[in-house]
Order: C-alpha cells, then structure tokens, then sequence
C-alpha cells in the first residue's frame, strides 16, 4: 500500500474556502444543488442496498445509536422534529422507534422521499396505528430555504446528507432559524480519520475499493467517486465544532466512532 496524505484534505482546505460541497464540473451554488439532486435521484434504486453493502451495515447500528443519544428529546410527547436530507428515511425511523415525538423528514430528492414513502406504508401495513411509521410524515424541501417559520422545532437532526449541502454556513443558519431557543441539532457525517494502519486502510478503502464497488453495482461512477471525494474536503471534527459556535450554537459535543470515522455532533442553540 503507498503511503496516504492524511493532511493533504486539510491543506487544501486551507487554499480554498470549505463553503460547501463541490462536485465535478458544479461552480455555482445553484450548480452544486442541481448535480447533488440529480446524483442522488440517479442512484436511489439501489441507495438502501449500496449503504448496508458498503458499510458492512454499520449505518444501521450508526443510526441506531444517534436516536439512543437524542432519546431525552424524542420521549417528550410534545416534540417535534425535523430530519434534513432525510433520503429514504432511515434516521427519521430510527428516531421515531425511541419515543412519541412527532418525526418529519425532508429532502430535496423526489425519488428518494418515494422510497421514504414507500417504506412507511410498508411498516404501517403491519404495525399498530401508534407505531413509528405513523408519526413520521416526509416533505419535499431544500435544507438551504426551508418552508418553515422561525423556532418550529425542537431538534433538527440530519445523517450523512450535510456535507452535501452547497453553502454549509448557509445550512447552519437556515437551521437555527428553525429551532426554537435553547434546541438540539444533531449531525451525523464521516470524519477523516487519524494517521495510522487503521486510517491508511480506511482511507484505501473508501478512495480505491469503494468507488469501485458503488460504481459496479449502481452503474453511476461518477457518484461513487463523488463520495470519498466530498469525505476528504469536509470538515474535521473540530472544524465543524468551531462553525457552529460561530453560527449561534453552543455546547457542541462530538462523538467518534468506528475508529474515528464518523462523528456526531450535537450542539444547543443560544437564546436570540
């Protein structure tokens, strides 16, 4: 194996402004969001099948244990809560299974809130009429201009769909704006790892095998190469934790997990 550049995302980082995600060939923001709609519509067929396969289904017990974490929150009857890039709706099931809150997922993908759809009827066909999937209803909107008024929700939680947001400051913002005082967020992205063997094959494998495998069995190359590439430009850990203090948040918290590969953050939003 030859030696990885573990720093090399940070350096270029340092020469050029981490707005916000940048695809191949997108340099506008309205660029970036047309291509990202568009990659996720090309491949959510197999987008379900492609992250247990690829993550050794670890997303399930990822997910699993971020709605442990924010149970305090979704066992109040009277909360409601937002999922952003919710894609076919995994986290917002996961999170309606800890408690009463009231669940609403929402993507800017039309073809990945059909499945999101789809599944809940599934459930709900052989469930209770107070089972998860019945409290969670799914909406068609973009996390940069949200179709909500000030302070409506209680937590606002996204898994794996921040990153690719065109402006993440601009995403920060639109999501205080929605939180009412002293409120939860909650985002949940992989994290580059540290140096060393766990981290030179983590990184081999999400940036030679990965891209291969994805491409194989979605027939959308370009997306699977998209993947590892948006991984290695996103944030460190402490990164993000400096943008949300610097967006209106506080108490930020990060939890790592497998092998410092993924990191959830959880932070408040301050009082106006």
């Amino acid at each position: 194996m030859t030696e990885s550049r573990p720093h090399a995302a940070a350096e270029a980082r340092a020469q050029t402004p981490n707005r916000g995600t940048r695809p191949e060939n997108s340099e506008t923001e309205a660029d970036v969001s047309r291509t990202v709609r568009e990659m996720f519509t090309q491949i959510a067929p197999r987008y379900d099948f492609l992250n247990h396969l690829l993550s050794l289904e670890l997303d399930r017990l990822w997910r699993a244990r971020t709605a442990r974490i924010l149970r305090p929150i979704l066992q109040r009857a009277n909360a409601r809560v937002l999922d952003l890039c919710c894609g076919t709706g995994d986290l917002a099931f996961a999170l309606s299974r800890e408690g009463p809150a009231q669940i609403l997922g929402a993507d800017f993908s039309h073809a990945m809130l059909q499945r999101a759809i789809a599944k809940s009827a599934s459930i709900a066909n052989n469930s209770t009429p107070s089972a998860p999937s019945q409290r969670t209803r799914f909406i068609e909107a973009d996390a940069l201009r949200l179709p909500f008024a000030d302070a409506s929700f209680d937590l606002v939680t996204t898994a794996f769909g921040f990153r690719n947001l065109a402006n993440y400051e601009a995403g920060l913002r639109e999501i205080r704006r929605v939180l009412k005082p002293g409120a939860t967020i909650a985002i949940l992205e992989f994290s580059d790892p540290p140096p060393g063997l766990i981290g030179d094959l983590y990184r081999f494998y999400c940036r030679k095998l990965l891209p291969k495998i994805g491409a194989a069995l979605s027939g959308n190359a370009a997306a699977y190469k998209y993947l590892p590439a948006s991984v290695a430009r996103f944030f460190r850990p402490e990164e993000l934790s400096a943008l949300l203090t610097q967006t209106g948040f506080t108490q930020p918290q990060v939890h790592l997990w497998t092998f410092k590969s993924l990191a959830l953050h959880v932070a408040i939003k301050t009082n106006p």
